[in-house]
């Protein structure tokens, strides 16, 4: 903690328990997404400087006590994460419960609203013109469809020549 700068300090204080309560699901959100981006800065310098470090020390445990300030900042990082994460899911959790309980509400009081009219006597113009209805769902290609379209058409063919 004592290398820490001002702002990292400031950072880590809002991670505490009592000022995560206090946010809601789009601060936390923007919270874990600046703990993560020093997180990785403090990773990503202590893997530079260890990789440096190991061909002059002689090999990784020769290497491991240098660049201690990066390595223990990381971790400090890694920690508040780990806190920011728990809450971030725990608020996701209670907003997934409050649109599951509204939308159940608002089901039940359409439900127990006015009874649904009668069908009309006219009847719709049937689809002949259009077709059969086709299937939306596609294996990833519009190529790729239609060579499989013809291909099954050739299969036919071929068992119609005979």
């Amino acid at each position: 903690m004592n290398s820490l700068t001002d702002a990292e300090r400031l950072l880590i204080a809002e991670t505490d328990r009592d000022a995560l309560s206090a946010l809601d699901e789009d601060e936390l959100l923007e919270l874990h997404q600046r703990i993560r981006r020093a997180r990785t800065k403090y990773v990503k310098n202590y893997r530079r400087g260890a990789s440096l470090s190991v061909a002059t020390a002689g090999g990784r445990g020769m290497a491991y006590p240098t660049n201690q300030r990066d390595r223990g900042k990381a971790e400090l990082f890694e920690d508040a994460l780990a806190r920011v994460s728990r809450e971030v899911a725990t608020a996701a959790r209670r907003a997934a419960n409050e649109l599951r309980s509204e939308r159940i509400a608002a089901s039940k009081t359409t439900a127990a609203g006015p009874a649904p009219a009668a069908r009309s006597t006219t009847s719709r113009p049937a689809r002949a013109a259009d077709g059969p209805p086709r299937a939306t769902k596609t294996t990833g290609g519009l190529k790729k469809d239609a060579s499989t379209r013809a291909a099954g058409a050739r299969r036919q063919a071929k068992r119609d020549k005979k």
